[in-house]
């Protein structure tokens, strides 16, 4: 019998594209997880590309850009499709939306960000717009993976999920230059 430590949880990440933020947190979810927890993304409307400005940061992660593909949330929703443990909206849109009815009732939370993708200037300018993203998600998803998963009871491990998006929000919030 497989001890609760050694379990390995199943993590969605939700945008409405999943072409960029959805795409970020499976990645870093994957690096940071080390093997705890394997990570999918998938979108409500997805685009069917990943953003190319997603590339630098994956490859750096140690993945391909070619093993990341937009898909739909319903690929989550099927028989046979992973058992999910939590499912996480990383994006306002998707947040707001119908979600399908998720096998096994994972626990869910809204850990919104702003869209990298939706930042027009420079190649400088979006490349530090989806590095900060990047960036967002790693503290959101370390904050995660260091909760005692296997001796918190439901109710608090909920409460203890929708804080880390709050937090890290106001703490993003309150780090943004006044204008």
């Amino acid at each position: 019998m497989t001890a609760p430590s050694d379990r390995t949880y199943n993590v969605l990440f939700l945008c409405t594209g999943n072409s960029a933020r959805s795409i970020l947190a499976e990645a870093l979810m994957n690096k940071e997880g080390a093997g705890r927890f394997r990570a999918f993304s998938a979108g409500s409307m997805p685009v069917g590309r990943v953003n190319p400005h997603t590339r630098p940061i994956l490859e750096r992660l140690g993945f391909r850009f070619e093993d990341f593909r937009s898909k739909s949330w319903d690929e989550f929703a099927k028989p046979g499709a992973p058992a999910l443990d939590f499912v996480f909206t990383v994006c306002d849109n998707a947040a707001g939306e119908v979600c399908p009815i998720w096998p096994g009732q994972p626990m869910t939370a809204h850990w919104g960000l702003p869209d990298p993708a939706a930042v027009e200037g420079s190649e400088a300018e979006i490349a530090a717009a989806f590095a900060d993203t990047a960036r967002m998600l790693t503290n959101r998803i370390r904050l995660f993976t260091s909760l005692p998963l296997a001796s918190i009871d439901r109710l608090s491990l909920q409460t203890k999920l929708r804080e880390i998006g709050r937090v890290a929000d106001q703490a993003q919030i309150q780090a943004q230059p006044a204008r």
